[in-house]
């Protein structure tokens, strides 16, 4: 990567040495969970998904709450669109009830970023079925309605926890796993002996776009933890930073490298996936090298680097044991101080 060795700043929402995690943790104790994170993360602490609690937690289930005017219902294949709001549904808003509790008790008082996370449009339609048990993306219009009730649903999401967090400058990360299998036209039919048709990278951009805007400026982050995340798609779509697996491929090399140099050049931050997300052995040191080997192979001032850059997990840390899930929590908060001093 040749670079000028100078980036604009991206003024973000987050302080320089920031550390965060993907969303969801182990455990079924929402209260237990916003202590942890608060307690470990504080510099970005994010409202945490606890999946083990059920259906509902999950992330689907957790995307598919917030949409509006049109309730869903479990199905043996999973969540699909229904026409009238059942138990599942009130179960799913349940959940988010109680988290929102916990996380107002825990942040009172609190003034600083607070991250959310969300599923996005693509893989939200790529993972629901339309009652007539087909994928939500095989259909278009129906595609483009559930975008915007999400985008609607994500707003109000939004709005409240403006109201419960008052002091918060809120950060909102938009999941979108699914989309290079939407791109590459790989989604299975229900059938599962064909595939949808891809989608146009346009089209992407588009709605994607649309559920960002509904962020504030400087707090719209994607995440894809695909080995080749759409990078353009994201940054076309408005992300202020890009959150990606840092724990498999070699980011140095060139097919990696240009589009992060270019993101960087922008004005786009990085959050780097630099933790696995399921149990491994993991140290600040070993973290911290691959990050500073990552920023020189990018050629930007070393100063620049806890501005730019935020470390994080690979993905969830649902599949992680409990104290796992500390000691990575203890790494980040280590790695992101460590990158702070160096400037």
């Amino acid at each position: 990567m040749t670079s000028t060795a100078e980036a604009t700043d991206p003024g973000s929402t987050w302080p320089a040495g920031a550390a965060t995690a993907g969303g969801s943790l182990p455990g079924q104790d929402p209260l237990e969970a916003v202590r942890l994170v608060f307690g470990e993360l504080g510099s970005l602490p994010f409202l945490p998904e606890l999946p083990q609690r059920g259906a509902g937690a999950d992330m689907i289930g957790r995307g598919a709450s917030l949409l509006v005017a049109l309730p869903v219902e479990i199905v043996p294949s999973g969540w699909r669109l229904t026409d009238h709001p059942g138990r599942d549904l009130r179960r799913a808003n349940d959940f988010l009830s109680r988290d929102l509790d916990a996380l107002q008790l825990q942040a009172e008082g609190y003034r600083g970023p607070l991250k959310v996370q969300v599923p996005g449009p693509w893989t939200l339609a790529a993972s629901l079925e339309l009652p007539s048990g087909h994928r939500a993306v095989s259909d278009r219009g129906a595609t483009r309605d559930l975008a915007e009730s999400l985008t609607e649903g994500v707003r109000l999401h939004l709005e409240e926890l403006g109201k419960r967090v008052p002091g918060a400058s809120l950060v909102l990360q938009v999941d979108e796993p699914s989309l290079p299998t939407v791109l590459a036209g790989q989604v299975p039919t229900a059938s599962g002996y064909g595939s949808i048709r891809a989608v146009e990278s346009a089209v992407a951009e588009q709605l994607l776009g649309q559920l960002l805007a509904v962020a504030p400026a400087g707090g719209r982050v994607v995440h894809c933890c695909a080995e080749k995340p759409p990078l353009a798609i994201f940054r076309g779509a408005g992300a202020d930073a890009l959150s990606i697996d840092a724990t498999g491929a070699d980011l140095t090399r060139a097919e990696q490298l240009d589009p992060l140099g270019n993101a960087v050049d922008a004005g786009v931050g990085l959050w780097l996936g630099v933790v696995p997300a399921v149990d491994a052995p993991i140290s600040s040191r070993l973290v911290v090298d691959r990050i500073s080997k990552l920023w020189n192979a990018l050629g930007f001032a070393p100063d620049q680097l806890a501005h730019f850059v935020v470390p994080t997990t690979a993905c969830g840390l649902a599949g992680a044991t409990p104290g796992y899930v500390r000691r990575a929590f203890t790494v980040l908060r280590e790695v992101g101080e460590e990158l702070r001093e160096q400037r």
